[in-house]
């Protein structure tokens, strides 16, 4: 694990050191308080709460998410700094986990930067706040499954613009396949089975329960392995330029 800190303080250098990470969170603000009041029609609706706030996070992580990713290997590969990396005496497995966390780590930093929104509820009304505090961990939890989806992809090619398209289709896919739209496609002709698993496989279909307030062991597991999944495979396509 020491050599998973050393990437983690390295990679969050690198962040802010850059002026990428303060419009990032420029943005992310910007667009969770215009969504929030203006397109969710917080003040219209009479209710203290967020879910106007969290009900468009899965669409906000679409976009924002693999513009944090993109870099985090296709840059490396692009500079050629990713051979000198490699040639390190720190396991592949820790580069890979180390990169996530710093990336990871950066986007919560981002999230807890909104807590004035909470203030503001708390403010006009009694929300409750349990099922924020739930709602702020849910969407911590599905921006690290778009995170994961957006390193392993980032790490198969050079270019932060392709790294970026692939990675916001793949996490679109995830994310449309629990959409009435799509479930209605596979109906009258797929077994039930079949809808049940696409279905269980949207990002939207979990983080909606969670985001009522419900905190399923199932919801947990399907984020925590789809992060293991993809954080495993990138390994795997490291090693091979590692190899190469």
């Amino acid at each position: 694990m020491r050599y998973v800190w050393v990437i983690i303080k390295r990679e969050l250098g690198a962040y802010f050191s850059t002026p990428l990470a303060y419009v990032f969170i420029c943005i992310f603000l910007g667009l969770s308080g215009a969504l929030t009041f203006f397109v969710g029609n917080f003040f219209e609706r009479g209710q203290a709460d967020l879910n106007s706030f969290f009900n468009f996070h899965p669409w906000l992580y679409l976009f924002l998410i693999p513009a944090v990713s993109m870099r985090l290997w296709a840059e490396e590969r692009k500079t050629g700094t990713v051979e000198l990396l490699l040639t390190l005496p720190t396991p592949t497995w820790a580069v890979v986990i180390g990169k996530y966390l710093a990336a990871w780590t950066f986007i919560a930093i981002a999230l807890i930067l909104t807590f004035p929104l909470w203030i503001t509820v708390n403010y006009l009304g009694e929300p409750d706040n349990g099922v924020i505090l739930t709602s702020y961990i849910g969407s911590l939890i599905m921006a690290g499954g778009y995170l994961a989806i957006g390193s392993c992809l980032s790490a198969v090619t050079k270019n932060q613009v392709i790294a970026f398209i692939i990675s916001a289709v793949a996490c679109f896919l995830f994310l449309m396949s629990g959409v009435e739209l799509v479930q209605s496609f596979f109906q009258g002709w797929a077994p039930d089975f079949v809808l049940d698993t696409i279905r269980s496989l949207s990002f939207l279909t979990h983080f909606n329960v969670i985001s009522r307030g419900v905190i399923d062991l199932r919801d947990i597991v399907y984020f925590a392995s789809l992060i293991g999944v993809f954080l495993y495979v990138n390994t795997a396509v490291v090693d091979l330029t590692r190899g190469a």
